[in-house]
């Protein structure tokens, strides 16, 4: 099953006449794939607390506050952008405004069946659930943006980008493969996402840190880069577990059928690479940061757990166990090499989200391959497609805010905290910042 017979399914679903009238012939692979999708939407949701938990975690103390009120801002305006415009926009359906490049425009509208109706056809699963379910996968792609630009953006920009990345630039990009766009029609294959969520958010994020510059002080004069260790790496570790838990839903609700005995074996070899995925990540950093470092980095370790989840995620049901393994693996080695590299091109991003999810997702793009019937060529075409949709527009439009009123805070406001400054709340106020 993919995305596109989904939406396709769902549509029709939504133009069906009397659709409280006809009961269908076996209404349980209707009931059980919706509960699937409702199921793995709550914990796609609870990936938001772990994003809140993780960036609360690793920045300072005196912009804890700022990153929680950015987390809860994000998904609700990707909420009420999804509805409004971005459902549609990925699933158009036949309303194409230009054949395979752009969907249509409108709100999203869940038809009532009325309470105790039975289901009336045989379609997939109820509109409800699957605008739920995508949702959560859009204000996904947004919360990878938020941890990058930590500690110096301003709230409102930031929240203006949300808006139309969520509304958007991510329905867009998305509708060319699950929406049955023209990367679909080219046999480009990504299962829940390595490239359509998480390289699209690494690349808005890429963007935006380019266009707002390093935090004062992280970079030396002498190319030296000046540590800035986080608030909390107790929750830091707790919100990294919350990611892990949430992937379940992300990876196993993209089996997008849970109707025959085969979906529901499909969903639980799904669940089983996605731990060993996220297993060997971390496992491979503890290792790494210990030959490399001579002691073990915990933040390397909790990335490399994610980067291994977003290695699985383009393909987590063709593999092996030992397949998950390496590939998770390779996810790990990506955090280890990648992280100072960005430090070497003065590229600041507190939480590491570039290389978890931009270059992470590139390898879990072209890990495919191995196991699946897509091509190389296919798989670069259209992580780049995606890539420089995602850069360019996200871009453009981050010097049109900076253009309009700044996406920076001054520099008095920085050093002393986007908290007080922003906000004029702490999450520490009995302790000395720092």
């Amino acid at each position: 099953m993919n995305r596109i017979l989904l939406a396709g399914a769902v549509l029709a679903a939504t133009a069906a006449p009397a659709l409280a009238q006809e009961a269908a012939a076996d209404p349980y692979p209707y009931i059980l794939t919706s509960l699937l999708f409702l199921m793995g939407g709550f914990l796609v949701f609870w990936m938001a607390a772990g994003f809140a938990m993780l960036e609360a975690g690793l920045v300072r103390s005196k912009n804890v506050t700022t990153q929680l009120t950015k987390n809860i801002g994000l998904f609700s305006i990707a909420a009420i952008m999804y509805w409004l415009v971005g459902y549609n926009l990925m699933y158009p359906g036949d309303n194409w405004m230009s054949g395979g490049w752009i969907g249509a425009l409108g709100f999203a509208a869940l038809e009532p069946v009325g309470a105790g109706a039975d289901v009336v056809d045989t379609s997939y699963a109820s509109v409800g659930s699957d605008f739920f379910f995508q949702l959560m996968f859009c204000a996904t792609t947004a919360s990878i943006v938020s941890g990058t630009l930590a500690e110096r953006i301003k709230i409102w920009p930031f929240f203006i980008f949300v808006a139309v990345l969520t509304g958007i630039i991510y329905p867009i990009e998305a509708s060319w493969q699950w929406g049955g766009g023209w990367l679909s029609e080219a046999g480009f294959s990504d299962f829940a996402g390595s490239t359509l969520v998480h390289a699209a958010g690494g690349f808005a994020a890429l963007a935006g840190a380019i266009v707002l510059g390093p935090r004062i002080g992280k970079y030396a004069k002498d190319g030296r880069v000046i540590p800035m260790p986080g608030s909390n790496l107790a929750l830091a570790t707790l919100g990294t577990f919350i990611l892990w838990l949430g992937w379940f839903g992300f990876n196993g609700g993209s089996q997008l059928a849970m109707g025959t005995i085969g979906d529901v074996t499909d969903i639980s070899r799904i669940f089983a690479n996605t731990n060993m995925a996220a297993a060997a990540g971390a496992v491979t950093c503890l290792i790494l940061t210990q030959v490399l470092y001579k002691k073990i980095d915990l933040t390397m370790v909790l990335n490399g757990a994610l980067a291994g989840l977003v290695s699985i995620t383009a393909e987590p049901l063709a593999p092996s166990l030992f397949g998950a393994l390496w590939i998770g693996a390779v996810g790990g080695v990506i955090v280890v090499f990648t992280v100072p590299l960005l430090d070497k091109l003065k590229i600041d991003d507190v939480v590491g989200a570039i290389p978890v999810h931009l270059i992470a997702g590139l390898w879990g793009t072209v890990a495919v391959i191995f196991y699946g019937e897509a091509n190389l060529g296919t798989q670069l075409l259209g992580f780049f497609a995606i890539g420089a949709f995602v850069f360019v527009t996200s871009l453009v439009l981050w010097f049109v805010l900076k253009a309009l009123g700044g996406i920076r805070v001054g520099e008095e406001e920085e050093i002393a905290g986007l908290d007080t400054t922003e906000l004029g709340m702490e999450a520490y106020p009995e302790f000395a910042r720092g």
